[in-house]
């Protein structure tokens, strides 16, 4: 069997909108994993000890659950109690709830990490709560938290891949059916390893420099 780069040519359209589904699901189910995963970190910060359990307690579950089953009792189980969702909003929807419980650590850590003497710094100017959290908490740990965000950003690109069980039409799924379709395994494995190795070196090389930007920004401030 020799390997047949005409398959892929020939599918190319298919691809490139797998590879769109697949990018536009990952970016917006990441950005809002970040804004659910700092709600619920400054939640947990800020709130009450009422807040703090329940949250904390969901935060393990999610993170002790493989994302796989999460999809499967959301889209097969939601059913059961009135929750019946189409393949894509429910495959945005386990993607944004399973990122936000490990952004939400990452966001934790990310408070702990700026000196409390800061903090208190900012009270004794009059700072309100919200400007303490805008103005100094953000900044500061800011470049802390941006590369376990950018590898956490890496592995929900390929845990994606799982919504192909799912029928969500992204690469993995469209490039798997071509790949049945015309006996061409070795050419979809091929592709699909290709174009993901594509995304996670784009991804990488962005954050690298935003990384650098932070890192001047943060050194040259007066």
């Amino acid at each position: 069997m020799m390997f047949d780069p005409k398959v892929i040519l020939d599918h190319l359209p298919e691809i490139f909108s797998g590879t769109v589904t697949t990018l536009w699901i990952w970016v917006v189910g990441m950005l809002l994993g970040v804004l659910v995963g700092f709600l619920v970190a400054t939640g947990r910060r800020y709130g009450s000890r009422f807040l703090d359990i329940p949250l904390g307690l969901m935060v393990e579950v999610l993170r002790g659950t493989p994302f796989l089953i999460q999809i499967f009792l959301v889209y097969y189980g939601g059913p059961y109690v009135g929750l019946s969702l189409d393949p894509i909003p429910c495959g945005l929807i386990g993607l944004t709830v399973y990122s936000a419980a490990y952004y939400s650590e990452i966001f934790r850590a990310g408070y702990g990490s700026v000196p409390h003497g800061h903090v208190e710094a900012a009270e004794c100017l009059g700072l309100s709560r919200f400007q303490i959290i805008r103005r100094i908490l953000l900044p500061e740990m800011a470049l802390i938290v941006l590369p376990p965000c950018v590898n956490l950003a890496i592995i929900l690109l390929k845990e994606s891949a799982v919504l192909s069980i799912i029928t969500v039409p992204e690469l993995t799924a469209t490039v798997s059916a071509i790949g049945s379709a015309q006996y061409a395994f070795l050419e979809a494995i091929f592709v699909l390893a290709v174009i993901y190795w594509v995304i996670v070196e784009a991804t990488a090389w962005a954050a690298r420099k935003a990384e650098s930007r932070l890192s001047r920004l943060r050194f040259s401030a007066p």
